[in-house]
């Protein structure tokens, strides 16, 4: 199956390292969420997979050959900082990025009518970008990197500066190309949007890939805890010796266990609860996204690994 798959990439930039051994797969048709903080290095990764940058060391691949200028043209791209002309007319720009791509002139007018009427922006076909908003500047944005009908999608934060109907038109359109089998990897600070999208995601850190794998995967930590609502948790939590409570509102607990090897501890829990008076909701609770990536970042260099890489 094809791939997108960037290995062992290191870049420095003087003293600095902003790429260290950085290894990540993106599959045909799945959606990839890359996170970290500022200058993590995910900019950098995504110059260097584009070619705006040169590796100090690694390969990036596509289809398990390098990739070159021919498979470059048929990236999808979406910078950061947005790399349109802004004097220039939308539809005008459009249709020509998309015929330096190769498409003729007939195919690229379509193209361009095609994705200027899914993104919602066709009336701004004949404005200058410059004159229209942030978030119509990036629906063009979008549109100038899908025009070509690219095999791979690489996206910069491309939901920066969007309302919640842009969003959810952006996000209608990278699935729709993951399900006709386009790799998407795509950079956001919008930790929610990456957990309800993305089939796996990676966090960065200094240069460092540190997480790896989907949503499930990256939540199965050593600690479990368990939301018991029903009778107090002092009535019942002293007869469970491996369990300590978290928090507590009233008759709502937050129940906590360290052991992994306890492998029947949801059924004590559940069995002592019970015993003490009804239960009106016991549910595992597992960290979400945002939890784990402010446990990634905040942890020291030394340690943060804490979410062993998963490439199951």
């Amino acid at each position: 199956m094809s791939a997108l798959t960037m290995t062992a990439l290191n870049k420095s930039y003087g003293t600095v390292q902003a790429l260290r051994d950085l290894s990540l797969e993106v599959r045909a048709g799945e959606i990839v969420g890359f996170v970290g903080s500022n200058g993590a290095g995910k900019s950098t990764a995504m110059r260097i997979t584009l070619g705006v940058l040169e590796a100090d060391s690694g390969e990036v691949r596509w289809d398990d050959r390098p990739i070159d200028l021919d498979v470059r043209r048929r990236i999808g791209y979406m910078p950061e900082e947005r790399g349109l002309y802004p004097r220039m007319r939308v539809g005008e720009q459009l249709t020509y990025l998309a015929r330096l791509h190769g498409l003729d002139g007939t195919s690229a007018t379509s193209a361009m009518e095609h994705w200027t009427e899914v993104l919602g922006i066709a009336d701004r076909r004949g404005d200058e970008v410059l004159k229209l908003s942030l978030g119509n500047q990036q629906r063009v944005q979008l549109a100038a990197a899908l025009v070509h009908s690219p095999e791979i999608l690489v996206l910069d934060e491309p939901f920066s500066g969007l309302d919640p109907v842009a969003v959810d038109v952006m996000t209608g359109v990278l699935r729709e190309q993951a399900a006709a089998g386009v790799p998407v990897l795509f950079s956001s600070h919008q930790l929610d949007l990456v957990e309800s999208l993305c089939d796996r995601v990676g966090i960065i850190k200094s240069g460092s890939l540190v997480a790896f794998g989907d949503i499930e995967e990256l939540r199965r930590t050593e600690t479990r805890r368990w939301v018991v609502d029903g009778p107090p948790s002092g009535a019942w939590l002293p007869s469970v010796p491996a369990a300590s409570a978290v928090s507590s509102d009233g008759s709502r607990t937050v129940v906590e266990v360290t052991d992994p090897s306890l492998a029947s501890i949801d059924q004590d829990l559940l069995s002592a609860a019970l015993a003490a008076g009804p239960v009106r909701e016991f549910a595992r609770q597992r960290p979400s996204l945002t939890e784990l990536y402010r446990h990634v970042v905040s942890a020291p260099t030394a340690t943060a690994p804490l979410l062993q890489e998963v490439t199951a």
